[in-house]
């Protein structure tokens, strides 16, 4: 398994810290509103990842956090009059729900920063006592000045960027310092004093409580998120790290791209930050799955609709083959084709070649079925292929039927379902002209029906 790190800036073997073991920390969201575009490319990058590791014959043990404190959601919470735990109970629901349409596995562990105070008390203690953070008026700061190998991470040794989700305190030593808690008495007492922790914290105190055993010289194997993290977020958490723990805090980075909308980069700021429940409005969940997964993670993405519904048609053929196959027996993968999906997926998750081997296998299992029709054997060899493909890219998981049904309601499904009772009934009485009658009822409605020997089925045109 070859990985693009980060800090390295090329291709490395991935090699665990642990035989066969690859413990990995993603950065999940904000929960202060609804799923972006950016968060499926980030989600869906990273679930590859895992479901390739796991193919490869790793045991993986997969986190990822939900910061559910945070100055955006405050500001949710004085614009609303809702609770803290209202919003991001809510947002963290929807966002469970959407990446659950995406086919994204769910974390082993899916930690909350509301329920990681002690061990984010006790990081910021621990570099207090050590000398490495230091307190102002409105809260704790990590004195930067103290890590040698501050800005190694992202390499941004110039940089002038604004580097804190909140206003700067000018009374900072240094203006890279960047605050571990932020004092405020409506929160939580600390023993330096009531407030709430800062981001940058967060991740490193949950990264201690539920990743890091043993005495390594890195805590983890792969922190993972999108490329804006790199700078400053998973910065500041290497430097906790290296000063409070005197190791490093992964051993491999890896950031997805940035998506852009339209050629356009994806920003609330700009009135283009898609949400994922609008593209699962216009097409299934494993179509945008498949679609973001068409390009290579660390590219930037350019999302429009219009590629959206042609990535669709691509996994319409995929499944009209599934479909096909209906009522065949299972077998054992093709050992080429396996092959050639994990030769693909293990050079950094090279996702457009994986799905470009997957589309020769499907026109050349097309035309031997063609010629061959009632191959039992080819049948069930092509099925166990499309089941791996399940596994590994996340996709086919729905059933062939209900997935051309897409986009009619339950209303509309039991209307469909009386009318195809009416027509069966009309047909076996001999009424032909009725039978007909209704199924071009049922075209008008954008419905096509197929007689099978397992009855009559339809699908959405």
């Amino acid at each position: 398994m070859v990985i693009y790190d980060s800090v390295l800036k090329k291709k490395v073997k991935f090699e665990p810290i642990c035989e066969n073991e690859a413990r990995i920390y993603v950065c999940g969201p904000t929960v202060y509103d609804d799923a972006h575009l950016g968060h499926a490319k980030s989600a869906i990058s990273f679930d590859l990842l895992r479901r390739v590791l796991i193919a490869c014959g790793y045991r993986v043990k997969f986190v990822k956090n939900f910061t559910d404190i945070d100055d955006k959601i405050l500001k949710k919470m004085a614009e609303s009059g809702k609770s803290l735990e209202q919003i991001t109970s809510f947002y963290i629901d929807r966002y469970l729900a959407d990446m659950n349409a995406l086919n994204v596995l769910r974390a082993d562990i899916e930690p909350k920063a509301t329920q990681s105070l002690k061990g984010i008390i006790e990081y910021i203690s621990n570099l207090l006592s050590q000398n490495f953070a230091y307190k102002l008026d409105d809260g704790i700061y990590f004195d930067t000045s103290k890590d040698s190998k501050y800005l190694s991470l992202s390499g941004k040794f110039d940089n002038n960027e604004k580097i804190a989700r909140i206003q700067s305190n000018e009374c900072k030593k240094d203006s890279k310092d960047f605050v571990l808690w932020k004092f405020d008495e409506n929160w939580y007492e600390s023993p330096f004093g009531r407030g709430r922790p800062g981001w940058h914290t967060e991740c490193v105190a949950m990264i201690k409580e539920h990743l890091e055993s043993g005495d390594f010289k890195f805590s983890i194997d792969i922190h993972a998120g999108g490329l804006d993290l790199l700078f400053p977020h998973h910065e500041n958490e290497a430097a906790q790290c290296r000063c409070s723990e005197h190791k490093s805090l992964a051993k491999y980075w890896m950031h997805n791209g940035f998506v852009q909308v339209d050629n356009e980069k994806m920003s609330k700021s700009l009135g283009n930050s898609f949400f994922v429940k609008d593209a699962l409005n216009l097409v299934p969940g494993e179509a945008l799955r498949y679609y973001l997964m068409s390009s290579h993670y660390r590219a930037n993405f350019n999302y429009s609709i219009s590629d959206l519904q042609a990535s669709k048609k691509r996994l319409d053929k995929i499944y009209r083959l599934k479909k096909r196959l209906g009522g065949a027996n299972k077998s054992e993968v093709n050992a080429k084709f396996k092959d050639e999906i994990l030769s693909a997926l293990s050079d950094d998750l090279n996702s457009s070649l994986a799905l470009a081997s997957l589309d020769i296998m499907v026109n050349q299992a097309n035309e031997q079925l063609d010629k061959s029709p009632k191959d039992k054997a080819f049948k069930a060899q092509t099925l166990a292929n499309l089941d791996f493909v399940k596994d590994v890219l996340g996709i086919l998981v729905c059933d062939e039927n209900e997935y051309f049904q897409f986009g009619v309601n339950l209303e509309e499904k039991e209307q469909i379902s009386a009318l195809i009772n009416e027509r069966n009934l009309a047909k076996k009485e001999k009424n032909f002209a009725k039978a007909d009658e209704i199924r071009e009822i049922l075209n008008n409605k954008g419905i096509a029906i197929m007689d099978t020997a397992n009855g009559t089925i339809w699908e959405k045109i």
